[in-house]
């Protein structure tokens, strides 16, 4: 069940448009000709927030993760690959893609359907990536995942993240950082020739030293 469920927030299916966002919640990022190129690379998961009581569920079970961006069709759309550690488990996705639209702001859609899953948020540091999320069902949930490109993440980057999340209404104990205690997700990458820590050459300088918490905290 844990897999089945944890490959399911991987796909962030049937969610709204981004135009559905509420006004208040961060700003979509406007993207320029240098974002293609600042997304490309390995993210690793830092953290997540979601108001959905299965998505929350399946936060907890993840360990450790992260995405892989390579170029597509030219500029406009970047391939995603994603990887969580669950239990004894490294599970795989690739159904979803970044498109950097015309509008200028930046989707994450699916490949099989094209709809909009996703879209991507501003904040103070571009070696920071937050997806912002909703789910409709009942009600309208909201969700965030947090990327960064190395683990390093000052307190202050962490309390801009759950600023955002305070904003979408979402509470302290519906945030969950990934532990990162195992290496199965990334000892797969290195087996296979890859290293999950590479960044790309347009990369940006790396993230301020870490703060007082760590990754494997809850909430605040």
């Amino acid at each position: 069940m844990a897999a089945a469920g944890v490959a399911a927030i991987l796909s962030l299916m049937v969610l709204l448009p981004a135009a559905a966002f509420p006004c208040r919640t961060p700003r979509p990022q406007h993207p320029d000709n240098t974002t293609a190129s600042k997304l490309l690379g390995t993210w690793l998961y830092v953290a997540g927030a979601a108001q959905f009581p299965r998505h929350l569920l399946e936060m907890l079970l993840i360990d450790h993760g992260h995405l892989r961006v390579e170029p597509h069709a030219g500029e406009r759309e970047l391939l995603i690959t994603q990887r969580v550690a669950v239990g004894d488990q490294c599970l795989t996705n690739n159904s979803t893609y970044f498109e950097i639209t015309t509008s200028n702001t930046t989707l994450v859609k699916h490949a099989k359907t094209q709809q909009t899953v996703g879209t991507l948020m501003n904040l103070s540091s571009e070696d920071l990536l937050l997806i912002q999320y909703q789910l409709q069902r009942d009600r309208t949930y909201s969700g965030l995942y947090l990327y960064a490109r190395n683990l390093s993440v000052s307190t202050a980057h962490r309390e801009e993240f759950e600023h955002h999340a305070k904003r979408l209404g979402l509470s302290e104990e519906e945030v969950v950082y990934a532990p990162w205690k195992t290496e199965l997700c990334q000892a797969e990458e290195i087996g296979k020739g890859k290293d999950p820590c590479t960044e790309p050459v347009a990369a940006v300088p790396a993230s301020p030293p870490p703060g007082a918490r760590q990754p494997g905290s809850t909430g605040n």
